[in-house]
């Protein structure tokens, strides 16, 4: 046990010291043998490629008075001087763009799906993971949890509404963590890469899942679920666009402007929508 002890602390101290073991490469070799390849920049973690952009932009940005037209802009700054991420703000400042979309396209064109907000936290669960992992991990939490669903209605098990979302959920985090398992078969970066926070809101999406399920045939649960999917990467694909994240962050006050104009006169139509122009148009040309 002694020899044990003194043979770590040495190991500990040559570690410690940067000193390359007998036998081994010094690590800067070992990097250079077996380059680490590039990992996909996440907007939604302060690094260096996320952050430097929207700091130069900053920088390079001149203000004018701060009243009437640049206060947001000035509490841009001071918040980012104080320490927080630019990329952070630029997903708050795009998050009501991506809801008024999402509104906009199922009030006038009628495109369904599991509301509003699913969509959008969807959405930024597919800037965190990427659209593969995030597609991936989407539709395993979906079929897991209607499989669960079916087995218990099967097996004729009738519990209460919240011990059975509680077991859904169990079944769900078998789900996940079987694909996450499956990392060292498939090899994906971005699967590699995957952090707790969007794993977790991918999981407790899986009550909202549920419920929408509840009374509806699986025809219309799948209907919703691709429709869901298609209005999440097309907001994902908002979320990346690089002239908007600077648009976002140079111009906050017109950003915010719009969205509620927008807003404002989407909630005043009361027509029909595209898709039922389309479904009655013989109706409506007789």
């Amino acid at each position: 046990m002694a020899a044990t002890a003194l043979s770590f602390a040495v190991v500990t101290n040559i570690f410690a010291q940067g000193l390359p073991l007998i036998g081994t490469s010094s690590p800067s070799a070992a990097l250079e043998a077996e380059p680490s390849p590039t990992s996909r920049s996440d907007l939604t973690q302060p690094t260096e490629e996320t952050v430097g952009p929207f700091e130069k932009l900053l920088k390079e940005q001149e203000l004018g008075p701060v009243w009437p037209t640049n206060p947001i802009k000035y509490a841009i700054r001071g918040a980012v001087d104080a320490g927080v991420p630019p990329n952070t703000i630029v997903l708050l400042l795009l998050l009501p763009v991506v809801a008024t979309a999402i509104a906009s396209v199922r009030h006038l064109l009628g495109v369904r799906g599991f509301g509003i907000f699913l969509p959008a936290a969807l959405s930024i669960v597919f800037v965190a993971t990427g659209p593969i992992v995030g597609i991936v991990l989407f539709l395993v939490i979906v079929a897991t949890s209607t499989a669960a669903r079916m087995i218990l209605r099967k097996l004729k098990i009738k519990l209460q509404y919240l011990p059975k979302m509680a077991l859904i959920l169990w079944f769900v985090v078998v789900g996940v963590l079987s694909v996450l398992f499956a990392t060292p078969i498939v090899q994906h970066p971005d699967l590699a890469s995957v952090s707790i926070f969007p794993v977790l809101v991918m999981v407790l999406l899986a009550e909202d899942f549920s419920r929408v399920q509840v009374g509806k045939s699986a025809k219309t649960a799948i209907n919703l679920t691709t429709e869901t999917l298609i209005l999440s990467l097309a907001s994902y694909i908002l979320l990346t666009l690089t002239p908007m994240q600077e648009f976002a962050l140079l111009n906050p006050e017109i950003l915010l402007l719009m969205v509620v104009v927008v807003d404002y006169l989407v909630g005043k139509y009361v027509g029909l929508r595209f898709i039922e122009l389309w479904r009655f148009r013989r109706l409506i040309s007789d």
